[in-house]
């Protein structure tokens, strides 16, 4: 797994940890804020990007979550069962999908901008 996002597990809860404050992570956040203005990739932009982006796509991430974006940092946390740790991962692996390949968070943010709560 890429060094921008990992998951850590406590009693509670599954947590998948992006630090949007790395170097591949900013550079991607330039670009997004070059095709949309209001793309200032903070914590609380990437939460509302990646919600969009779930709701749109890949809905059933959404169950079970809860996320604490910050200003250099986004959160997502699930249930320790079986479930919320298949789904953690999965959203953990999207993320790191998301920033190597960037021309398809590139083109989402084209075709949806509009639509995404940003901060």
């Amino acid at each position: 797994m890429a060094d921008f996002v990992r998951l850590t597990e406590s009693d509670d809860c599954i947590s998948v940890i992006f630090d949007i404050e790395d170097e591949q992570v900013m550079s991607l956040g330039e670009r997004l804020a070059e095709i949309c203005e209001d793309a200032y990739m903070n914590g609380y932009n990437w939460d509302a990007l990646l919600n969009c982006y779930l709701q749109k796509n890949m809905r059933g991430l959404l169950s079970g979550m809860e996320t604490d974006p910050e200003a250099g940092m986004y959160a997502a946390y699930y249930g320790t069962d079986d479930e919320g740790r298949a789904r953690a991962q999965a959203l953990a692996e999207l993320i790191e999908e998301l920033v190597t390949e960037e021309n398809e968070l590139c083109g989402f943010i084209e075709q949806y901008a509009d639509e995404i709560e940003w901060d």
